[in-house]
Order: C-alpha cells, then structure tokens, then sequence
C-alpha cells in the first residue's frame, strides 16, 4: 500500500477524519492524478440493499463517478455473513466455488447541487446506484452488522410507527 496512494485512517479519530478530508481536496484538486476509489458504505451486506453512505466522501466538492455492483450468488456467493461463518469456512466456500460473477454498471458522473448538503447528494448518489443494481436503499449505516441500535433510533422508529398507527 505505500507503493500507491491509499489513504489510511482510523474513523474513530475526529483528528484523523481531518487529515483524510484534506488529503482527499489536495488529491482532487491535481488534475494530473488518478481518481479516488472510495467504498462510502464502509462495510459489504448481503446483496440485497445499499446502506447509508458515510457523508465524508461527499463533503469534498469534486465530481463523484458512480459505480454499482452486484454479485451474481449461482455459481458462487462473495457474501462473508460474519455471525454465521469464521473466516476460514468463508476463504474455503470462496476458493472453493465454481465462480464469482459480479456484474457492475459504471453511472454518469455526477456532482453536487448547489442547494444540497454532504447528506443530500450522497443520498442522491445512493438512490441512483440502488436503482441500478435492483436493490432497496436502507437508511441506517453497516455499523448495525456490529453493534447494538442506539435508543434513539429505536424511538425515532417507534413514532414514524406510532404515526402510522
């Protein structure tokens, strides 16, 4: 990875999210430099949805060129369900698989309105991948996978149901 250009940080670290977000304007901004390859989901789910995308990679400015892709699981499933399988049953049932067809749409580019916020454009981002590859657009992020709901989740839920009711 030193060979290349990655960015590396710890997203816990509001320091390090700093850096990353003036790393990410520098590279740009240099026109002679390649584009970034950021996954904004920060995680891989079961093929079926898109997650909230981290707001960072939106916050930029800079034009964001759009890329869906979605596992094709008949001949063999790319998906590690992390609560059901170790690592080692996951490596074995990938290397072990007839093929991993993948299929994945490169989408026009796309850039931030003038009136839209980090939050808005990347929704907006996400909308047009999900519609792409067929899959739903969820609004929570891939820390759910690892984590327990925030109460306050919880309760924004319970009032759109209560409203509902």
């Amino acid at each position: 990875m030193q060979t290349s250009q990655h960015v590396l940080f710890e997203r816990s670290e509001l320091k390090d999210r700093h850096l990353v977000r003036k790393k990410i304007r520098e590279h740009i901004a240099d026109k002679a430099k390649l584009p970034i390859l950021i996954f904004p989901e920060g995680t891989c789910i079961n093929n079926t949805s898109v997650m909230m995308f981290k707001k960072g990679s939106f916050e930029v400015g800079g034009t964001i060129h759009p890329v869906a892709i979605k596992y094709d699981p008949r001949f063999g499933d790319a998906f590690w369900n992390s609560t059901k399988y170790s690592i080692m049953t996951y490596i074995c049932n990938v290397m072990t698989s007839w093929a991993i067809v993948c299929n994945v749409w490169y989408l026009p580019p796309m850039v931030k309105e003038e009136e839209e916020d980090a939050v808005h454009f990347a929704n907006r981002v996400k909308a047009v991948i999900a519609a792409q590859g067929g899959m739903s657009v969820l609004p929570w992020d891939g820390g759910l996978k690892r984590k327990k709901v925030k109460e306050s989740f919880k309760e924004e839920q319970q009032k759109k149901y209560c409203q509902i009711v």
